[in-house]
């Protein structure tokens, strides 16, 4: 019976690894899929000579996934593979500094997030019979971060009155627009829960490493995880329902990842940290 039972938990270990590094590995092709789509809109957007702002407001999904992947492998490494308690000092300070590096990634496209949400606000009426006379320079937009070539048989389609996307020759029927704002509204949000989330986790990884640390601290983290963890959820269910699939299943994913760091920092408590 001893023999079946060892067994049964190592059939449940492999079994454990294998969705954790699987869902490790599809957030690393989303990376992929980000910087393809990202790149596709730069087409339309910024054409050449890219500052370092643009450059963030063009490939924020991309940095941002890239960075949250790189930190999420750093997660992984102090909960599952390292022991927090008898690290050496060259360690510590080897994973604060690469930690610091990627939450400055993060923080940067964070702000590009924020500029893309100014730039889709930032829009004027056009007609469109002085637009389509123009189809050659002009883009449409489609969903977030997806454009088109206007051309005459789909410009004739447009409403009469259409949105002129900040000074980019870009125009957008108000249904589109207003979806791709909210979109782009719920990424900014969405990014911004994200960055807290990690910063209650920095703060459960501290609580760890203390002896005494307080309860009613410990509850607080809780509380404020699960409501953030709820702000993601339903960032998720919205873009499920909006039809944009790429944000849905990286969303969905990226909870799903998260799962497993807390059971990475569950199983690594003693009960004295669980109970006390």
């Amino acid at each position: 019976m001893l023999k079946l039972a060892v067994l049964g938990r190592e059939d449940a270990f492999s079994w454990y690894s294998f969705v954790k590094y699987l869902t490790y590995s599809l957030l690393f092709l989303n990376v992929l899929l980000f910087f393809i789509e990202e790149y596709a809109a730069l087409e339309h957007t910024f054409i050449e000579n890219l500052s370092a702002l643009q450059f963030i407001q063009v490939f924020s999904a991309t940095t941002d996934t890239v960075s949250w992947f790189l930190l999420l492998l750093l997660f992984e490494i102090e909960t599952s593979l390292l022991d927090s308690r008898n690290q050496s000092r060259r360690i510590k300070s080897s994973i604060l500094l690469f930690r610091g590096l990627c939450y400055g990634a993060i923080c940067y496209a964070f702000l590009g997030y924020y500029y893309e949400l100014l730039t889709i606000y930032d829009t004027a009426l056009v007609s469109r019979i002085d637009v389509c006379p123009l189809t050659s320079d002009w883009s449409l937009l489609v969903d977030i971060d997806e454009y088109i070539s206007l051309k005459p048989e789909n410009c004739k389609l447009l409403p009469s009155v259409l949105f002129q996307i900040s000074s980019f020759k870009i125009i957008a029927p108000m249904d589109t627009l207003v979806s791709v704002q909210y979109l782009t509204l719920v990424d900014l949000i969405n990014a911004g829960a994200w960055i807290l989330v990690v910063a209650v986790l920095e703060l459960e990884l501290h609580f760890l490493q203390k002896e005494n640390a307080s309860k009613i601290a410990i509850n607080l983290t809780f509380l404020i995880k699960i409501i953030l963890y709820l702000v993601l959820f339903l960032a998720a269910i919205y873009w499920g329902f909006e039809g944009d699939f790429l944000d849905f299943w990286d969303a969905s994913l990226w909870l799903f990842a998260f799962i497993f760091i807390e059971l990475n920092i569950f199983k690594n408590r003693e009960p004295k940290d669980l109970f006390q």
